[in-house]
């Protein structure tokens, strides 16, 4: 339906058909308010989408975004939706080669399989029991927090009374995340293996004075009140299109191929212009509720544009007719690539990478990690890939940061896959070369992804898939009683770029909505 077919003013409007867009939609449906919403591409979910990227390949990958923590079931319980997750047996699987000899450290399978691995790799249990004492204070400090992300922010005081825990605050929040790591643990593997969530899509030192590493960590660690990352069932296109149908359902307008171009507000009403291939149109709205980043929300506006900030990954999509052989044999493949697969992600190779690559060098030993999600959830293939024994595998590099990519987008891409495929062949019993599937053309299915390609498909500027640094989650000047305030009244930001936003949570969504209602009822009183 184009917006311009049906009424003229809706209670709120949605610039964005993302995940965070249809959380924001179908509560302010169901909450019996109308809503539109406006994408600018042929379809809804934004960077949350299942696609079949092989041509004549019955294999539907989550394409971008591809795993699921921040998602409270609040929401998905709020919202009815028709959604699943499963869990992953087997959290990780790093390979490693010591004395000359293949070996590895597989984290899951049970308590003492986990202790026996440990000790296998660095020859005693005290590696263990302070990764037993580290993430036990984490996932204390999750179940504290992670209710916060749907509530009102707090204050800075009021979360550390939340945490009510001094060690915690002070490992996340006031010193660089390398200390604690360095604190905590000796053997470089597991040092390295513990840093990494404080990396993803993020271009930063253990040591940055900035934090912005500690930020990401708390982001990867707080998840569902455990810091467990779920496989989404169906792809993570089942998520929006759960969403969709919620916020159809509910009475929400959805109009695809509508760009929204220009906002105009008063503060009390406001007009947003749009654009599509039949011509152009407005529709006034009492709030607008803009799912985009921070940059875009500045463009709608007119507002002067933040500086982007810069994305730091290369995400690389695979299909395979069967998991390669490890090189160590005490590991089945099914359980090392079921979890998450680190690659070249020791803590010296951690840090000799990001400092290749702050000097505008791309790295020699690319740090990676790879999951396969056919083995948990085999729906996303077809039936005849899945009878022949076919697997997916998903691939995010670190320390690739955008401005690598700037002087020749296709030819680093290229060398950076070659090269980071050659550290996964390091721990392989044969190529991966040889278990890579063809499309209908012949063509390897694989395709990768820089950050550039990233701001180019989905307008995430500088490639950044949180839309800007992530933010702590406590109120600070300027971040308003929900995180998603503009400095216009009626104008909110519910895209990843709002406070608590980063990842596919639906959070940000969430908490526009609760302020266009929070704001209504007050009203009303």
């Amino acid at each position: 339906m184009a917006a311009h077919e049906g009424r003229e003013e809706y209670d709120a409007v949605i610039v964005g058909g993302g995940h965070n867009g249809l959380v924001a939609a179908a509560y302010l449906a169901r909450a019996g308010r109308s809503v539109l919403v406006l994408e600018r591409l042929d379809h809804t979910g934004g960077a949350a989408v299942s696609t079949r990227p092989f041509d004549g390949v019955d294999a539907r990958l989550s394409r971008y975004s591809y795993l699921v923590s921040l998602l409270p079931r609040k929401i998905v319980r709020d919202l009815d939706l028709d959604f699943r997750v499963r869990g992953r047996t087997v959290s990780s699987y790093t390979p490693v080669e010591r004395g000359g000899r293949p070996t590895g450290l597989l984290v899951g399978g049970g308590e003492r399989r986990t202790r026996e691995a440990f000790a296998r790799l660095t020859g005693s249990d005290r590696e263990y029991e302070a990764w037993q004492r580290f993430y036990g204070m984490t996932g204390r400090f999750a179940q504290r927090v992670f209710p916060t992300l749907t509530e009102p922010l707090p204050t800075r005081d009021e979360l550390r009374r939340r945490v009510d825990d001094e060690e915690a605050w002070r490992v996340l929040f006031e010193e660089p995340i390398g200390a604690a790591v360095e604190e905590y643990f000796a053997d470089d593997l597991v040092r390295g293996v513990v840093l990494t969530d404080a990396l993803i899509g993020t271009f930063a030192d253990a040591h940055d004075a900035s934090l912005r590493q500690n930020r990401c960590f708390l982001y990867h660690v707080i998840g569902g009140g455990t810091g467990a990352w779920d496989v989404p069932v169906g792809g993570m296109g089942a998520l929006t299109d759960a969403l969709a149908a919620a916020a159809r359902a509910a009475g929400a307008v959805i109009a695809t191929g509508h760009e929204a171009v220009r906002i105009e507000s008063d503060g009390r009403t406001a007009e947003v212009a749009f654009r599509t291939e039949g011509g152009d149109g407005t529709v006034s709205a009492r709030h607008v509720l803009v799912n985009a980043s921070p940059q875009d929300l500045a463009r709608l506006t007119g507002d002067t544009p933040p500086a982007p900030a810069e994305g730091a990954q290369l995400k690389v999509n695979m299909l395979l007719t069967r998991l390669p052989a490890l090189r160590d044999p005490s590991v089945d493949p099914r359980e090392a690539f079921s979890g998450t697969f680190h690659i070249a992600e020791g803590y010296e190779q951690l840090a000799t990478a990001h400092a290749e690559a702050a000097a505008g060098t791309p790295p020699t030993a690319p740090p990676s990690e790879i999951y396969c999600h056919s083995l948990t959830d085999p729906t996303i293939l077809g039936r005849d890939l899945v009878e022949r024994g076919y697997q997916t595998l998903t691939l995010f590099g670190l320390h690739t940061p955008a401005r690598l990519f700037e002087r020749d987008n296709d030819g680093v891409r290229e060398e950076l896959v070659k090269s980071t495929l050659a550290q996964l062949d390091a721990h392989l019993a044969e190529p991966l070369e040889d278990c890579l599937a063809t499309d209908a053309q012949g063509r390897p299915c694989i395709e990768a992804k820089t950050p550039l390609d990233l701001e180019r498909e989905l307008r995430l500027p500088g490639g950044n898939i949180f839309h800007r640094e992530l933010a702590w989650p406590y109120a600070q000047e300027g971040t308003g009683r929900w995180g998603v305030e503009t400095r216009h009244a009626n104008v909110l930001l519910c895209g990843a770029g709002a406070v608590r936003g980063g990842g596919v949570s639906g959070v940000p969504g969430h908490n526009a909505a609760m302020a266009v209602l929070e704001g209504r009822d007050a009203a009303a009183r």
